[in-house]
């Protein structure tokens, strides 16, 4: 018997109108901003900053991932169905999914299995028009930019070398990393090098994630920095008189989308920055507004804990006023093969032994996560390859460190698959928590590096290269010392050296270059070489989608 696709389980499932789920929220249909029958905006109004504080925020992250991922928002699904299953009022808080991926290799980010968000169709494509329209802010700047450089009698003096505002668009493009604008004649703009950018590492879509209203989000949107003035002087948004018509632009899309699980539970998607040069987490409206509507909120951080999570406290929960109350770590089996030496035709054979050395991964990440003073829970996500010996090792293993590690089935069976972790969750967040940041926002921009890389990667040190000091000049020079480090590393490896697999020793990092976010309000440090516009690859998954003359989609995941 074949196993449904996503795609079919999801087509399968039944719909409710989305205002009887918004009545799970104590809505009413006057209350939300309907997009359809299943989709719905709900207004910054709801947030309540005394239910805030109360809430029960959680957390789901995980061990470095191997190349396929390792289930965390099927896991983030599956554990707000299972909360809601034994009793408590949940919602999951997540982001959305980037067209970039789901035409590419990756696919979309709506959940999988019998633990999914639905309209998974809509979700996965253009949902709310909430990436189109941070694309079309994004390409308000960059075209006043290109237009100040043409006017001779409103020019703010921008040295064309120094722009480093790119376009963005939401698809992978390679062809359009690196292109010359301008040509034609005098007619057509200034010649200059450019390039473009996937919408997801658009600062614009950060900030929408930083933002805590209106007004605070057209500050950040005229904080951005562009380039420089041929004296060396900045230049900002502000200055080219930008925010407001950028803030214009992303009127509907600051407000929070309402969607639904597999079995009619309420979630949030709203946001979606990438892990490894971004934040990496929803936006912090969203996150506010499922604590003030539901009692418990699931979100999770992109990749592995030491990014994701990583950035998740230290930025987010610092500039939202957030504490979370437990942490849950997702592992499998073959991240843990993986991690113990088992090459890619091997993630699914069982490999006790290398489960064991594997571990080493997992145990870096619950020690980095209990720094942060917050209590973690193991969600082992079930595949069908992994063997009783190798799953009972890791739950051993972990209790040997004090964590309760519980076998996750969400895929297979949705809620009634994870009750246990939803009370191991639970138990875990009645614990006393006492979260605290990494470092202070008064440490010098070395010293939270040094902060991450040592404590976090478990690197010896941190070496930087001669563009990284001059660009520590000028984020002297600007005054922004103050600011957050959003660290840009590989995904794949504790280290800056993906290759490194387990818990590598006897390493050092090396910042490359900074980028400045001014808006979102973070340095980035750039660890290595990041990618902002992938490429499709060799059989791109658009080639097997289709729809049919009756508006049925065919193969997409």
């Amino acid at each position: 018997m074949s196993v449904p696709s996503d795609l079919e389980i999801a087509q399968q499932a039944v719909l409710q109108p989305i205002v009887k789920i918004a009545e799970k929220l104590g809505l009413t249909p006057d209350d939300l901003e309907l997009y359809g029958k299943y989709k719905a905006k709900i207004p910054l109004s709801f947030i309540d900053p005394e239910k805030v504080a109360q809430g029960n925020l959680i957390l789901v992250t995980a061990i470095t991932p191997t190349p396929a991922g390792e289930g965390k928002t099927t896991v983030s699904i599956g554990l707000t169905e299972g909360l809601n299953a034994i009793g408590k009022r949940a919602t999951a808080v997540l982001r959305e999914p980037s067209l970039g991926p789901v035409f590419g290799i990756k696919g979309g980010a709506a959940g999988g299995g019998y633990s999914q968000v639905i309209p998974m169709e809509d979700i996965n494509l253009h949902f709310t028009g909430d990436f189109s329209a941070i694309e079309k802010a994004n390409n308000l700047l960059a075209a006043l930019i290109d237009n100040n450089l043409q006017s001779k009698t409103r020019s703010v003096n921008i040295d064309p070398r120094t722009i480093l505002w790119k376009r963005v668009m939401d698809m992978n493009d390679r062809a359009l990393r690196h292109i010359t604008i301008g040509l034609g004649g005098t007619a057509n703009g200034i010649p200059r090098e450019d390039g473009f950018n996937i919408t997801p590492a658009s600062e614009i879509m950060a900030i929408l994630c930083m933002c805590s209203g209106f007004a605070d989000l057209k500050q950040r949107l005229g904080n951005i920095l562009v380039g420089y003035t041929f004296d060396k002087q900045p230049i900002y948004a502000r200055d080219l008189k930008a925010e407001g018509a950028m803030a214009l632009l992303l009127k509907d899309a600051i407000q929070p989308n309402l969607v639904q699980t597999l079995e009619g539970n309420p979630a949030i998607l709203h946001g979606g920055p990438f892990a490894n040069i971004a934040q990496g987490t929803n936006t912090i409206l969203a996150t506010k507004m499922g604590l003030s509507l539901s009692d418990w909120v699931v979100t999770e951080a992109g990749f592995g804990a030491d990014l994701g999570a990583e950035k998740f406290f230290d930025i987010k929960c610092v500039a939202g006023g957030l504490a979370p109350k437990a942490v849950v770590v997702v592992a499998t089996i073959r991240a843990l093969r993986h991690h113990g030496g088992a090459q890619a035709d091997a993630y699914n054979t069982p490999n006790l032994e290398a489960v064991k050395v594997g571990f080493a991964n997992l145990q870096k990440h619950l020690e980095n996560v209990k720094k942060f003073g917050i209590p973690p829970v193991v969600a082992i996500n079930s595949f069908h390859s992994d063997t009783e010996e190798e799953v009972a090792f890791v739950q051993t293993a972990c209790a040997a460190l004090g964590v309760t590690a519980v076998k996750s089935e969400g895929w297979a069976k949705g809620g009634a698959g994870t009750q246990d972790l939803a009370r191991a969750v639970v138990e875990a967040a009645s614990t006393e928590s006492h979260f605290k940041p990494l470092y202070e926002t008064t440490a010098t921009i070395r010293e939270k590096i040094a902060a991450i890389a040592t404590e976090i990667y478990g690197a010896e040190g941190v070496d930087y290269s001669k563009q990284a000091e001059i660009d520590l000049r000028k984020i002297t020079a600007l005054g922004v010392e103050h600011l957050p480090v959003c660290m840009a590393k590989t995904q794949k490896s504790l280290s800056d050296n993906e290759a490194l697999r387990g818990v590598p020793i006897g390493f050092r990092v090396t910042v490359r270059e900074f980028e400045l976010a001014l808006g979102a309000g973070f340095v980035i440090p750039i660890l290595g070489n990041m990618m902002r516009m992938p490429g499709l690859p060799t059989v791109p998954a658009s080639e097997g989608m289709d729809i049919d003359e009756n508006g049925v989609i065919s193969g997409l995941s």
